[in-house]
């Protein structure tokens, strides 16, 4: 007996690009193409597509000794959107629509839900997923279906003036030697504002004064923290994860005044998430100095992950095919 040929082939949904990230968002029109290829004539009763958004956390906790090891699941899924739409419907006078073998194309067109969504993510405990579902229907079949993943963005324009205004934090302590103080230990931090966008580089600027007797090294770090939680949120889950860092010049025991600029380089990552109640993304720039045979002294300074970078505007981010 021969294999069985199957009645699709060749699947594929194509989206038109927006932007040069191909990224969708908030009420925005999406066009693209729905293509196969069929066998055999095929009779056809529609042809759907829905877009869905959703949320999920997962993560295990261990509790108890090794002989009576206690492990709990903590999970959550929060729908984000649901929105359908029809491409090919039967006209119920006539009756199903049939194809003849060979590729067919449907354009289809959209537009996405307006709100405040989170963006894409895919963490370690959890991700916020986008896709189109295209649901073809047929007389006395089961509903043939295709999914694809698409990237959202949630707009969050680094030009607003609360993302322009620079950030600043200072610390300090008395660094004893036995049963002497050696002097203070003095530094501030600055960077000149608070959104970015992957790919740029943030300056910090740093200033120290070091009257102890002993050598203190600065060195800086682009951290990632993902926290996720239950929807009750009695339960949390933090992970860190270090995206760049840099060591700076040493100062010098007895400096009582030094200027240091130290350069960090954001890769691609996600934007921040502040608006998902099971799942939250912030980025930190931390300054710490690292005090010889003493503890160290840290500043740590938040920052948010924008999609549009600072003198841009949507209506200036269009993409051209």
């Amino acid at each position: 007996m021969g294999t069985r040929q199957e009645t699709f082939s060749d699947f594929n949904i194509k989206f038109n690009a927006l932007n040069e990230n191909a990224s969708f968002s908030s009420g925005d029109c999406m066009t693209g193409e729905i293509s196969f290829v069929l066998s055999t004539i095929t009779k056809l009763r529609s042809i759907e597509i829905s877009l869905n958004g959703k949320a999920h956390v997962f993560w295990r906790t261990c509790t108890g000794s090794l002989r009576r090891r206690r492990i709990k699941n903590h999970s959550a899924n929060k729908d984000v959107f649901n929105f359908r739409a029809v491409v090919l419907e039967e006209n119920t006078a006539i009756g199903p629509t049939i194809l003849q073998p060979g590729a067919h194309v449907y354009p289809f067109t959209c537009h996405l839900p307006e709100g405040n969504f989170p963006s894409t993510f895919h963490g370690i405990h959890g991700r916020v997923v986008y896709s189109l579902k295209v649901e073809i229907r047929r007389p006395w079949h089961l509903v043939k279906e295709f999914q694809v993943e698409f990237n959202y963005a949630n707009h969050i324009d680094a030009n607003q003036p609360k993302l322009l205004a620079p950030l600043s934090g200072s610390v300090g302590k008395m660094v004893c030697c036995l049963w002497c103080a050696s002097g203070p230990v003095e530094m501030t931090v600055r960077i000149d504002r608070d959104g970015f966008v992957p790919g740029e580089t943030i300056t910090i600027m740093c200033e120290f004064s070091n009257a102890s007797t002993r050598d203190a090294t600065p060195t800086a770090s682009l951290t990632q923290h993902q926290k996720y939680s239950t929807l009750t949120r009695s339960k949390k889950k933090i992970d860190l994860k270090t995206l760049d860092s840099v060591t700076g010049k040493p100062v010098k025991s007895g400096t009582l005044q030094a200027y240091s600029e130290m350069s960090l380089t954001i890769p691609d990552t996600s934007l921040s998430i502040s608006n998902c109640s099971i799942i939250e993304v912030v980025y930190t720039v931390l300054v710490t100095l690292s005090i010889d045979w003493s503890t160290d002294i840290s500043v740590t300074l938040p920052i948010v992950m924008c999609d549009l970078p600072v003198h841009t505007s949507p209506d200036t981010n269009v993409y051209q095919n």
